[in-house]
């Protein structure tokens, strides 16, 4: 992976978290009702944020214990990231 621009991360992260808050602001909606949904809602959340965090910081280490960037590694987890917020913010579109 090529170094880029630190204003390209600036970008990628800005994206990020102007979909994290969509996201954000969708679950506050679902968990607003108190039903069971909300409930299940509540436990896929913490869930995900839990095996999202602790799988990324096991390939982090691996990443930057073989060498990688730091450069490389940030951005790696920036599209990790990423992506399970996109597929959370696409799932919660859809739900009603």
């Amino acid at each position: 992976m090529t170094q880029s621009s630190p204003f390209s991360m600036f970008m990628d992260l800005s994206r990020l978290a102007f979909e994290s808050n969509m996201v954000i602001g969708m679950r506050m909606m679902h968990l607003a009702t108190g039903d069971s949904k909300a409930m299940a809602e509540a436990h896929l959340m913490i869930s995900e944020k839990i095996q999202t965090a602790s799988s990324l910081a096991i390939e982090n280490s691996f990443a930057l214990a073989s060498g990688k960037s730091l450069d490389s590694v940030s951005r790696s987890s920036i599209a990790k990231y990423s992506k399970v917020v996109r597929a959370n913010h696409k799932r919660l579109s859809r739900t009603k």
